[in-house]
């Protein structure tokens, strides 16, 4: 009954015109303060303390900041200094900052500090401009959106290129890639391995260039050639190479004598639809026991293993991160296909596939895979983004013949191929 009978006392004083809001004497620490937001290549970037400006400078939390844009942070209790260790393109860059001291130390040089390290709410805060200076990145600071955005330096990047059979138009791109995929053979609908079917073919001679010769001087231009065998389990062809162990050790075989007679460095396995339906937890000891059949045999020959998967936010649940990390070499992460495959991926989901997929496999293990037929010139750059924030060993790209010269030339500046 008070609750009540203050409720319409209010709403009686509320529409009299009599009741006004006294905020301006409410206690400061309960007014609302702006929101402030920090993008990092054009996706938000979880801060522990929002940024704030001091006599004219903006101040950012310093190692959210740099250990996003691969930079090591070390603390130094006894002395109150930050050492930071930059390492990008074969260039190593030290820099030590004192809290309180407007003088940095980079590379055993005195540098100065617009404002000095501080800590504000037990985080360190320095000057926007240092990431600028110091670490090569875009920076800018929007006060009417109270938004800091950085954009972060070209970073040497592990690259590994797709190509199909309708990739010959792109060739010229194959020697900037330390790795490329040819997409020439497949698994059946019966099952079998097979360079001879009607997509995932070997392709036919364009004059004096013959597959063989493609092969070579990829191999010749130091890009590591892998065979790609292609896979779906739409007539239920994976399952049965799966849980037939004939089959199985059949295929793998085939594999191996193509990649090895015919000078492959490495076999990439792109085995799709696993887990969408049936028994989800069978067909991940399924394919992992395929898998350790392949990579034992596969190393032995002197080949490397690369799987390419499904993310694990995606419909597909029949792979294991975990298991499959340890066997093969390298893992990319499909992180495509979420909407209508003609427009950019979301970034939530492809964030949030990086993170499942780390708490599963070393970053060292993962590369992110880019569908170039959904993304463009100007969203491919923030796709390579969450590979550099998250440490990733690089990207994988679908494929030569779609990536175009804008999003080629885009991508040169944001990542350094081979």
């Amino acid at each position: 009954m008070k609750k009540w009978l203050l409720t319409a006392s209010l709403a009686c004083m509320l529409g009299a015109g009599s009741f006004t809001l006294p905020t301006a004497s409410l206690p400061a620490a309960e007014a609302a303060a702006p929101a402030t937001n920090i993008m990092l290549d054009g996706y938000p970037l979880p801060f522990p303390t929002a940024p704030v400006i001091k006599n004219g400078a903006t101040l950012v939390p310093f190692r959210a900041i740099s250990e996003a844009l691969g930079v090591k942070v070390s603390w130094n209790q006894a002395a109150k200094t930050i050492t930071a260790t930059a390492t990008n393109q074969n260039k190593t860059k030290n820099i030590i900052l004192t809290m309180n001291s407007k003088t940095a130390v980079v590379d055993g040089a005195n540098v100065s500090l617009a404002v000095a390290p501080q800590t504000i709410s037990n985080t360190t805060m320095i000057p926007l401009s240092f990431f600028s200076q110091q670490f090569g990145a875009s920076v800018n600071w929007n006060a009417s959106t109270r938004t800091v955005a950085i954009t972060s330096p070209i970073k040497n990047m592990y690259s590994m290129g797709f190509y199909a059979i309708s990739s010959y138009d792109e060739r010229a791109f194959v020697p900037d890639f330390n790795a490329v995929a040819y997409g020439w053979s497949r698994i059946t609908t019966d099952g079998e391995f097979s360079t001879t079917s009607t997509e995932y073919k070997w392709p036919q001679a364009a004059g004096a260039d013959t597959p063989e010769s493609i092969i070579q001087n990829t191999a010749a231009n130091g890009t590591a050639p892998y065979l790609m065998v292609y896979a779906v389990d739409g007539h239920g062809e994976l399952t049965r190479n799966l849980e037939n162990q004939e089959l199985q050790n059949r295929t793998i075989q085939a594999m191996i004598d193509t990649a090895s007679s015919k000078g492959f460095k490495g076999i990439l396995l792109d085995f799709e639809g696993l887990g969408w339906s049936g028994d989800k937890a069978k067909a991940r000891s399924d394919y992992n026991a395929f898998i350790k059949n392949l990579s034992t045999k596969a190393h032995q020959a002197g080949l490397k293993l690369t799987l390419a998967l499904h993310p694990l936010n995606s419909s597909y649940t029949g792979y294991d991160y975990k298991q499959l990390g340890a066997m093969a070499d390298d893992l990319i992460i499909m992180a495509y296909d979420y909407t209508d495959k003609k427009s950019p991926e979301p970034m939530d989901k492809v964030n949030d596939a990086i993170l499942m997929a780390l708490q599963n496999t070393d970053a060292s293990k993962l590369m992110l895979g880019i569908s170039l037929s959904s993304e463009d010139a100007s969203s491919v750059n923030a796709k390579i983004g969450l590979a550099k924030r998250y440490q990733l060993k690089g990207v994988a790209l679908w494929r030569l013949g779609i990536i175009g010269q804008n999003a080629w030339d885009a991508m040169h500046q944001s990542i350094t191929f081979k």
